[in-house]
Order: structure tokens, then sequence, then C-alpha cells
């Protein structure tokens, strides 16, 4: 038999939202997970009727009634009271609201994913823990399972996928569960010495820094600036490639040629996200170009949604958005030529802002390459990695690729951007202009550690690392009509107060592009890591480095599976 007195304390829970080891809110959610996972039962007729977890040799079963039963009425059969003996009360009755709780997916929704590559990944990574009596992955049961249970009217519940499993003996592979636990565990340690090791050089550059203005003396940047704008929206069709997208245009009020900024925004989001960046660019005198790019927005998501679409996104996008661009700066360079916004253009200094797949967008038109090499040597190893579900997409691209570069383009913000794999190290440091990168060390999409911090020590010219304490994937995203969204966030997953986030990227925004794109050497002050400790809030603690190096990063961290 099990030893269940030495392995429930590895699995011992705060359903508070955190696991024992403080500081750890991942750890906690896969714990959760994983206790979900070796209690799902029904008692349905073609559903399993035991569920056994093994631990190497050794192994335990249980009456598939008895988690019903007890989610149902809180009364725990002897067996599973064994299970569950390490909860207080108020644990177990979180524990039974979240066996119950309903997912707000329809069938259409789940199915249309779990048919998707990054579906069949996550399959195939349940698979490893749940298996079926011969002991075999259980990646096409756990599908059958999620989509029968989706179509059901009580919807998409813990219990309801297992009264749908078409199995008679559900195994769990606690040794497996744990090893991925331990995986984890061990990631989420680096990601918080990494964090700390930013902050710590954070201080060190604040400590070294002769300011000569404050917080206090600078001009808020919150505030408008000087210049009046209008915004007007305008379609772009290229020919040669079939393409055609709207761009929204924020145009200042300024007799002279203005500096501009192009705004690329992340899959499955659109043009309206970074609006609230754009109208405080443009009040600061910049003409923005917000372009929306039409095989990876809100559109394409909804398409797959609805089953129109099979896949999130076309390995094609990963070309076609910076060419994307670059069309609209050709486009903008002959409408500066020959209409009536004739010399309304400087299109000698621009900027380009992006976010995630918008922040790989600005890094290609800075002059990094996709490196084919470092994908293939990657993207057999995918472990907590979610973005690389996506840059591996980048292997089916048909080779040579065109220059995806823009030398009009004189600096960059790539906000949570993926890229890791598929730039790599020699890419980053191909790249010669100036590069402002924002993290957020809560991101579980693109996460801090693997897809900025690191990536951030191979840049060779003029750089920024801005990390956000708390700060999610989602973080600096606006979605100005929250009844439009598609998919509705929970507050864990947007993270601590999303209004903080912008009015930092507001500020930074304007004082990097102020800096290095108009030549405006009064703002330099506003890029110190002093000055961001001055406006740094608690709620989401932020911090700036312009000198960390892969040697010093490399003393703190140890291999861990799926990270480079």
């Amino acid at each position: 038999m099990l030893d269940w007195e030495k392995v429930a304390p590895i699995l011992k829970l705060n359903m508070n939202g955190s696991a024992q080891s403080p500081g750890k809110p991942l750890l906690a959610q896969f714990s959760r997970t994983l206790l979900l996972l070796m209690s799902l039962q029904a008692g349905a007729a073609t559903a399993a009727e035991r569920v056994t977890v093994t631990y190497g040799l050794l192994e335990r079963s249980l009456p598939v009634q008895a988690l019903d039963e007890y989610a149902q009425t809180g009364k725990a059969s002897e067996g599973l009271r064994n299970y569950i003996a390490n909860l207080d009360e108020q644990q177990e009755d979180q524990l039974r609201q979240l066996l119950l709780a309903k997912a707000d997916l329809n069938v259409v929704t789940v199915s249309q994913f779990l048919y998707t590559e990054p579906g069949e990944i996550l399959l195939k990574r349940l698979g490893e823990v749940i298996r079926t009596e011969a002991n075999l992955s259980g990646f096409y049961a756990i599908r059958s399972a999620l989509i029968l249970a989706a179509a059901e009217p009580e919807g998409l519940t813990a219990l309801n996928v297992l009264k749908q499993f078409p199995l008679s003996d559900l195994r769990i592979d606690l040794n497996r569960a744990l090893q991925i636990l331990n995986e984890l565990q061990a990631l989420i340690q680096q990601t918080q010495d990494a964090v700390a090791l930013v902050q710590q050089e954070s201080d060190r550059e604040a400590a070294t820094e002769t300011a000569t203005e404050t917080a206090t003396t600078l001009p808020n940047l919150l505030l408008p600036g000087q210049f009046d704008w209008q915004m007007s929206t305008f379609q772009l069709r290229d020919n040669r490639r079939n393409r055609q997208f709207p761009v929204d245009l924020y145009l200042p009020q300024r007799s002279e040629a203005a500096p501009i900024i192009v705004i690329s925004h992340g899959l499955g989001s659109d043009r309206s996200t970074y609006a609230y960046l754009a109208r405080q660019m443009a009040s600061y005198g910049f003409v923005v170009a917000v372009p929306e790019h039409p095989g990876s927005n809100a559109q394409q998501l909804q398409a797959l949604i609805d089953g129109t679409a099979s896949q999130v996104t076309a390995p094609s996008e990963f070309v076609d958005r910076p060419l994307d661009i670059k069309y609209l700066l050709d486009e903008l360079t002959r409408l500066n030529q020959t209409s009536e916004l004739q010399g309304r253009f400087d299109l000698e200094h621009v900027g380009v802002v992006g976010q995630s797949f918008g922040g790989y967008t600005a890094l290609a038109l800075a002059g990094a390459q996709i490196n084919f090499q470092q994908l293939a040597a990657d993207c057999d190893r995918i472990g907590y990695n979610l973005s690389l579900l996506l840059q591996c997409r980048a292997q089916e691209l048909s080779q040579p690729l065109p220059d995806l570069s823009d030398a009009r383009v004189k600096a960059i913000i790539a906000i949570n951007p993926i890229g890791s794999s598929l730039l790599g190290a020699s890419d980053y440091a191909a790249i010669k202009i100036p590069v402002m990168l924002i993290s957020g060390s809560a991101d579980t999409v693109t996460p801090a550690l693997i897809e900025q911090i690191r990536p951030f020590t191979w840049l060779s010219a003029e750089r920024s690392l801005v990390l956000l304490q708390g700060g999610t994937h989602f973080s600096t995203i606006n979605v100005p009509d929250s009844a439009s969204e598609l998919v509705s966030l929970p507050s864990e997953v947007v993270g601590p107060d999303p209004r903080l986030a912008q009015d930092y990227v507001k500020q930074l925004s304007i004082a990097f592009f102020e800096t290095h794109v108009a030549a405006n050497a009064a703002y330099r002050p506003y890029l110190s890591a002093a000055y961001v400790q001055q406006i740094s809030q608690p709620l989401l603690p932020m911090a700036l480095v312009q000198s960390l190096t892969d040697r010093q990063l490399s003393a703190i961290l140890t291999p861990v599976a799926g990270q480079r």
C-alpha cells in the first residue's frame, strides 16, 4: 500500500490560494489541480467505477461514487476521508466548490480548442498523469470526457468530466504528477530568485545614479501633453500579399512633421487594447498608428470559438505581422508626399511598441531574425513555457524568409514578448537600436525568467528591463468595453489593479520614445532606476535595470525541464 503519511505533506494545500510555501501561487494552483485529478470520479454507468492512484509499484483504489456523494452532500466515505485528512473544514468546503464549479465554456469552444495543436499538447501532458487500465496515456479518453461534459446541461464541471469518462478504471500516476510538481516548483523558485536579483541590481543602480531631479520636480507624464489630436480609421490593402487591415491613426495638431509610434497588439487582441497609450502619446506630439493584424486578432479568436477556424493563428503571421507594419510605414511615406497630409510625418524617426505576439513583431522589425536552429532544439521539449506552443509554429514557415527588419525604426518597447526560442541569443544581440523590455513576474503565458529576463541579458544595444512584481500577461491590456470580451478573465489572471500597470506604461513609453525617437534629452532622467522606484506603488512594485548580465543570472540558476 502507498505510504500516504509520506506523500500527503507534499500535497498539503492552503485552499485560500497559496501552497504552504509562501509566495508560490502557481505551485498552489498546480497542487489544487493535482488534488482534483486524484479525486475526480462519479457514478454513471459509462464512467470509471474505480479510481486507482499509483506510486511506483504501490497503488490504492477508491470507489468512484465516493467523491460524487461527498461533493453533493459533504459526507465522506472512510476511504475518501484518508485522502482529505489534511484539510480543515473551510478547505473541505472550498474543495467541494471546486469540484462543482462550472467552467463557462460551451461544447463548441472546448472541442475546437482540444483539436488544435496547443490543445493536443495539453492533453498529452494530462495523459502523462491520467492513465488507462492498461497504464496507457488517457489522451483520447480525456478529450472525449471534456467534450461530452461540456455538452451536458450542468456544463463543464470536474464531476461531469468523470461522469462522461469512457473507462471503467481510471489510474492516476502520482509519481509522474510529483515529478511535474517538483519541476514546476524549481522553475517558480528560480523565477523568484531572478526577480530578487533584478530588484537588487535596480537598488544598486539607483544608489549610484546622480539624480539632479526627482519625481516631484519632473513633469508628471500621466497628465495629457500640450497637443490636441484627432483619430481617424482607414483601410490598407497590400495587393502583393492579398492582405487588408484597418489602421487607427492618431494625428496631433502640430505644424511640423511629427515622429511616428506604431503599436502592435497581441494574439487574440485588437487595436483598441492600447488606445489609452495611443491617446497619451498623441497628446505629446507623436503620430500614433495602430494597425490590426487580421490573422491573429480578436476576430480570429472568435472564429476559433465559433468553429469556423481550426487554429489560433497561422504560422504565416510570424512574417505577415512585421510586413504589415513595413507596409503601413510605406503608405505613410506615400501620404506624406502626395496627400493633404503632406509633410505631417517624420518617417526617419519611428518607434514601435508591441505586446506578446506584438512584442515579437517589434523585435523582428528591430533586426532580430527567426532562429530555426534554436527552434528545432527547443520545440522537442516544451515544458512550462506556454508561449512555446506559439513560437514552435514558426517551424512550419517556408524558407528563405523576407527581410522583416526596417531601418526606419529607431527604438522599440516589447511588453511581455515571446522570443526566447523563436529568436535566440545571437538574434537579440544583433539588435542595434535601443530596446525596453517590460515583464510581469506573475506572467504564466510568457514566463518572465524565460521570455524577458534572460533574453534581456542577450541584448548588446542600449537597453532597459522593467519588471512589474505581481504583474501578469494581461496587466497592461485595457478592454474599453468589458462586455465585448471574448473570454472573461478572472481578477487573479489579470493581476493587481491594471490601471496602475497602464499608468506605468504611459509614463515609460513617453519618456523612452521622447529620448530615443524624438531625441529630446530632457526626458532621459525618467529612464533611471531611481525615478522608477520613486513612482513605483506598493500594490504593483516596479523596478528598472540596465546592466544585468547573463553571468549574474546564470550564477543563481540551475537547469529545469523545458527551460534553456
